[in-house]
């Protein structure tokens, strides 16, 4: 039997601690340093949750608008809003907009630019096409909508959490834009995607613990794991501690836009690329065994980022192995016998006050703990596309 201050628990337990405000949450690196000072068994004790998390760029997402309906009825086939193209033909009234596209290149903003001033409660023109039908005669419609005005408004993010991430390099010469951020070659600087020991993945391997319906933060408001994410592959590369050695699993998430904060969300532009948005993620890790703590307890000096060559425009990029986060996060690294300068591509201290908005909800019960019923699937792999 192990020791009292090892044995398992349920979620159920978790609950009525957390009903009878003693849930004892720790942040994702307040647990490793917690577990570095005083050993995993007494970090395991005082913890009963570790709140994860970290705030990355994405343009794999949509936002989705639900219109009232005009008179006389249209059947929505185009659409701009704010001056950025947005898709119909999901029904009568809903409009589509993608994160990183409806591109307003002369503005340079995208979906992601509209989202922000949705959430600023700005007024933005709306124009509409509609395919003209018996029922829905209307061809045009021009107005100004709000926030306010939409029952429905969500926001999909296609891929809201990555086991990992990568780190970018460039060996041309030159500046080669990218998805998340400018690398300078050859070898200038290397970018990396996951903010490591923080981050959800890193802390819980597999994902395992975000089944359909989980909850999670995303940008201060509470959303939901949707299901398997955009290129989810948990049969990825893996250490022996189980942390994934690539981006690995990932997780779709949706979030009803209306109580989204805008602190933690930034629409981005990158030259060459397109748009982008920097969005906070946060998420529970439940500490119910000690497998569970040991993996949440691994520091950033044992947890590896795979290194890319991004000036090979093809699906398989050449690798230059893995490096350390503890190496990365010092800003230095080694690349092919070179050492290159290291900086983060996403932002550390937006999901570090993201993270601690999640513990504290924990503790004050506003973001619920619940038992998953169905863990994310283990299945999952790319299919390429071959012409």
């Amino acid at each position: 039997m192990p020791p009292m201050a090892c044995r398992p628990r349920i979620p159920e337990e978790l609950r009525q601690l957390q009903r009878a405000g003693k849930l004892q949450v720790c942040t994702a690196l307040q647990f490793r340093e917690l577990a570095a000072s005083q050993g995993l068994e007494a970090a395991y004790s005082k913890t009963h949750v570790v709140a994860a998390g970290s705030c990355e760029f994405t343009d794999q997402g949509q936002i989705w608008l639900s219109l009232g309906p005009c008179d006389p009825p249209l059947r929505l086939k185009q659409a701009k809003l704010g001056g950025v193209e947005a898709s119909g033909g999901f029904g009568p009234g809903e409009l589509c907009l993608p994160i990183g596209g409806g591109l307003d290149s002369t503005r340079r903003r995208a979906g992601a630019h509209i989202l922000d001033k949705l959430l600023m409660g700005e007024e933005l023109p709306l124009e509409l096409l509609g395919e003209a039908t018996t029922l829905h005669p209307r061809r045009e419609f021009q107005s100004r909508l709000q926030l306010k005005q939409l029952g429905t408004a969500r926001l999909f993010l296609s891929r809201a959490i990555s086991e990992n991430g990568v780190v970018a390099v460039s060996s041309a010469e030159g500046l080669l834009p990218g998805p998340i951020g400018g690398l300078l070659g050859p070898f200038g600087n290397a970018l990396f995607s996951c903010s490591g020991a923080r981050s959800i993945g890193l802390s819980m391997p597999g994902l395992s613990q975000l089944g359909p319906g989980q909850p999670l933060l995303i940008a201060g408001a509470i959303g939901q794991v949707l299901g398997p994410g955009s290129g989810h592959q948990p049969s990825c590369r893996r250490q022996l501690s189980g942390h994934a050695k690539a981006p690995g699993a990932t997780v779709a998430a949706a979030v009803n836009l209306q109580g989204l904060q805008r602190q933690w969300l930034k629409p981005c532009w990158f030259e060459g690329h397109g748009a982008a948005l920097l969005i906070a993620v946060a998420a529970p890790v439940l500490l119910l065994n000690e497998k569970q703590a040991r993996q949440a307890a691994v520091p950033d000096e044992n947890l590896e980022a795979p290194v890319l060559d991004f000036s090979i425009p093809r699906r398989i990029k050449p690798s230059f192995g893995t490096v350390s986060y503890g190496a990365l996060l010092k800003g230095k690294i080694q690349v092919d016998g070179r050492l290159v300068r290291a900086a983060p591509a996403c932002s550390l201290n937006f999901g570090d006050s993201h993270t601690e908005l999640l513990s504290q909800k924990l503790k004050d019960g506003s973001f619920p703990i619940r038992a998953w019923d169905a863990p994310l699937e283990a299945e999952g792999s790319l299919h390429p596309l071959d012409s």
